[in-house]
Parts: structure tokens; C-alpha cells; sequence
């Protein structure tokens, strides 16, 4: 198949060491000389990019954060003329300045190749449609998947995010067999088709959904493969980077495959900032080792995961592996000195089978100290009406919460279907602690 590229997903751990590190060399005096800040920053460090002979030596050059991106809005880390960049993607600027990244032609076309690799790894082939429900835009999500299945030789069916009804209408009418889209959308467009009376195992053509751009439980993952009966990949990346496809999983499910010969990747303890133990989980720092227009060097994405170890994928991809995403060390949620990450608490309430799986965390403030709480839906079937069920189910969930978190969790069972759905990525935090309510 043409997008599965043996001669960098099969090679050897050392032939692709040895690949990296040329890249890696070549890297670092390309950015050290187009790049201001790079320029003093290595300066500013003692780090002569010439110095490079190993890939160990990547621990003594300073890394890059998104407020460097922010600080150099909009073009300050181009490396490249302007006549020379084809496209422009940003970050939303909500919580800050604006991230702004551009690509030569070049980096398009790594980019496609990615993707087409990560289809690849959902089974997809040049056969297929692959109905894409990212946004499309500024946001990177819909637009690399919309390549990466025109470089496959797919059919790309463009339906950015929303208008559900009609999602679910023309992925019967046109055969779409692949769904790409964040994993709360996917549940969303399983739970609206069923919902309409639909069986979406039965009466949808889907095999397979490459789902990312939020972080999502295994228990999550496993409704979405039962309601839509197909086989669910996650997919990895960030606009700062690249986009989606930066790592994905196989449907061996042993965890994501990096595409090591355009990134190179390394997990780090976030307060000691050192490398830890391979299979420890850590923050994801990546070195785009093949961008022309906005290349990085030592991106901390705050992102949590760790190397897998052990046995080789079956399929035969020899590519770094990492753990699916456990969350994100700013979105961390520390709570009377306990840090809480999201994704624990939706791991511990898809293990209830009464309990759908949106959810929402609201953070409050009682006199000085913090409070947690937790809404959650009832599945349709669960009778809303008997009060005692209610309260046996709050206070079972809350009891596995404590045990999991070692905190106390607030419990409340509301309406099913009362808690909004999103139409892209979920919002699953409330914090109400900064408004005094």
C-alpha cells in the first residue's frame, strides 16, 4: 500500500537514530541562522549548534514554550520569506495571543504524508470516504485530515464539525467508512443516530474512526466502538507542531505510532525538566526535524504520556510508540493539594454502566478552600424518577472517586441529555472559582 512506508516505519531503532541525528544537526543550524530568537537563545544558553555529535546532546539545548510563539506574533519564528509560505494556520488567541504557525509546500506535503500514514493505520485505503467532522479553518484538524485522505487516493467527504442530522444523513447516503473527528463528537453523532432510532452498528458503513484533538478514557473509546461498531485509533498532534498526525495507533491498539523521521520526541519530568525512565509518564517535548517555514526545537506541548515499552507492534512498525495522552500538565487540576487530571475522573465513571458518558467538573470555592463537583447523566433507560436509585448512584460514583482520587468529589445525577453537547472539542471544566460564586 502507498502510505505504508516500511523504509521509515520498519527500519531499525539504530538506522533511524542515525536518520534523526542528520536531521536533528541540520535542524539546529537552519533555525539558529533564520531565526532571532533561536539565535539568542542558543547564545543565551552556551549552545553552539555545531556542537551537536549526539542525540543525547539534545539535553543542552533550551527549550521552546508557547509563550516564545506568542511573544513572536504573528511571523517572528518563520524561517522562511514570506513569498515562500503557501499556508498560515493559528491558535483560537482565547487565552492569550494567537500561536501562528506557517508551511512551505514542503511542509503540506509532509504533512499529507503523515496523515495518509495514520489512515493507513485505521485500515483505511485509496477505496475509502472518509468523512471528516473537524473544523475546518485556522484550527489544523480538518484540513490535515482532508489532505491526508486526498493523498491516500481517498475520497475526502468535507464535512467540517456541526449540522449532526445531516452528518449522520450523508454518511449513509455516501458510504463513509472512516470518521474523523474529536472522540466527544463521535459519541455524539453515535448517541443523536441512536437517538433518531437508528442502529448505528447496523445501519452505518463506518469500519473505522481515527479520533483526536482532546484527550479522551479507554471506557470512552470502547462506547464509541460499541454504539458505532467499528475499530477507534487515536490520532496525535498539535497546530504549534504540525497538525494531526504526528502519531497515531494501528488497530493493534499497543499505543501511537511517532512518525520518528519527522519528529523527534522525548518525555520529561515537568518540575526537573530531565528525561525519566523509559515507560514512565512524563511531558512530551518534540523537535520538528523536517519543517522549513516554522520549525521548533524542544516544543514542551504539556501534553502527559510515556514511551511504551517491551514487545514489538505486531503490525511491524518499528516507530517509537507513546501512551495515549493522560492529559495535560496545565490542565492538571490540583485540588486541596491533590492534582486531579480530568481523564482519571472519566475513566472512573464509564466503569458504571447506568452513567452516560458526558460529564462536566465544576470547580468552586468554599470559604478558602477548593471544591470539586461532578454532573453526570443517567443513561435513557435509567429511571430518573426514583429518587433512592439516584442517591445510591451518587454516592457509589463519589466513593470510587474517592478511592480513586483520594479527595472528595460532589456527586449529582442530573436530566439525561441536560448537559450540552459539543460539536468539536468537549468542555468538560467549569471553573468558578476565580468569580466568587
Amino acid at each position: 500500500m502507498r502510505y505504508f512506508q516500511p523504509e521509515y516505519e520498519c527500519i531499525s531503532s539504530e538506522e533511524m537514530r542515525t536518520l534523526q541525528l542528520e536531521r536533528l544537526r541540520a535542524l539546529v543550524s537552519y533555525a539558529y541562522e533564520r531565526i532571532p530568537f533561536y539565535h539568542d537563545s542558543f547564545d543565551t544558553a552556551g549552545f553552539d549548534p555545531l556542537s551537536l555529535s549526539s542525540l543525547d546532546d539534545i539535553e543542552r539545548i533550551p527549550f521552546t514554550l508557547k509563550q516564545d510563539m506568542r511573544d513572536a506574533y504573528p511571523f517572528g519564528m518563520f524561517a522562511v520569506p514570506r513569498k515562500d509560505v503557501v499556508r498560515i494556520h493559528a491558535s483560537s488567541g482565547t487565552t492569550g495571543t494567537a500561536t501562528v504557525v506557517g508551511y512551505t509546500q514542503h511542509d503540506l506535503d509532509v504533512w499529507a504524508d503523515c496523515f495518509a500514514r495514520c489512515l493507513v493505520e485505521d485500515g483505511a485505503t485509496s477505496e475509502s470516504v472518509v468523512q471528516i467532522a473537524y473544523g475546518y479553518g485556522l484550527f489544523t484538524g480538518g484540513l490535515g485530515a482532508h489532505y491526508g485522505a486526498e493523498r491516500l487516493g481517498a475520497t475526502a467527504l468535507p464535512m467540517s464539525s456541526g449540522n449532526t442530522k445531516r452528518q449522520i444523513q450523508l454518511m449513509q447516503d455516501f458510504q463513509s467508512d472512516i470518521l474523523a473527528c474529536t472522540p466527544s463528537y463521535a459519541l455524539n453523532i453515535a448517541d443523536a443516530a441512536i437517538a433518531s432510532g437508528l442502529n448505528p452498528a447496523r445501519d452505518f458503513p463506518l469500519s473505522g474512526a481515527i479520533l483526536g484533538g482532546e484527550p479522551s478514557s479507554n471506557g470512552v473509546r470502547r462506547e464509541i466502538e460499541e454504539k458505532l461498531g467499528i475499530n477507534v485509533v487515536d490520532v496525535y498532534g498539535l497546530s504549534e507542531i504540525m497538525g494531526p498526525g504526528v502519531a497515531c495507533e494501528c488497530t493493534r491498539h499497543t499505543g501511537l505510532h511517532v512518525a520518528d523521521d519527522h519528529f523527534l520526541i522525548e518525555i520529561i519530568d515537568p518540575v526537573t525538566l530531565k528525561h525519566v525512565a523509559p515507560g514512565e509518564w512524563g511531558e512530551l517535548v518534540v523537535t520538528t526535524l523536517t519543517k522549513e517555514c516554522s520549525p521548533l526545537v524542544r516544543y514542551r506541548t504539556r501534553d502527559i504520556t510515556r514511551i511504551i515499552t517491551g514487545e514489538p507492534c505486531p503490525c511491524g512498525r518499528t516507530n517509537t510508540r507513546i501512551d495515549r495522552m493522560r492529559g495535560r500538565s496545565d490542565d492538571m487540576l490540583i485540588i486541596r493539594g491533590v492534582n486531579v487530571f480530568p481523564s482519571q475522573i472519566e475513566q472512573v465513571i464509564t466503569g458504571f454502566p447506568d452513567v452516560a458518558s458526558h460529564y462536566q467538573i465544576v470547580l468552586t470555592t468554599k470559604g478558602v478552600l477548593d471544591e470539586i463537583s461532578l454532573r453526570v447523566e443517567p443513561i435513557e433507560t435509567f429511571d430518573f424518577d426514583e429518587v433512592r436509585k439516584i442517591e445510591d448512584l451518587q454516592r457509589d460514583i463519589a466513593a470510587e472517586l474517592k478511592s480513586e482520587l483520594q479527595i472528595k468529589v460532589n456527586v449529582h445525577v442530573v436530566e439525561p441529555r441536560s448537559i450540552e453537547r459539543y460539536e468539536g472539542k468537549a468542555q468538560r471544566v467549569l471553573d468558578l472559582r476565580e468569580k466568587g460564586e
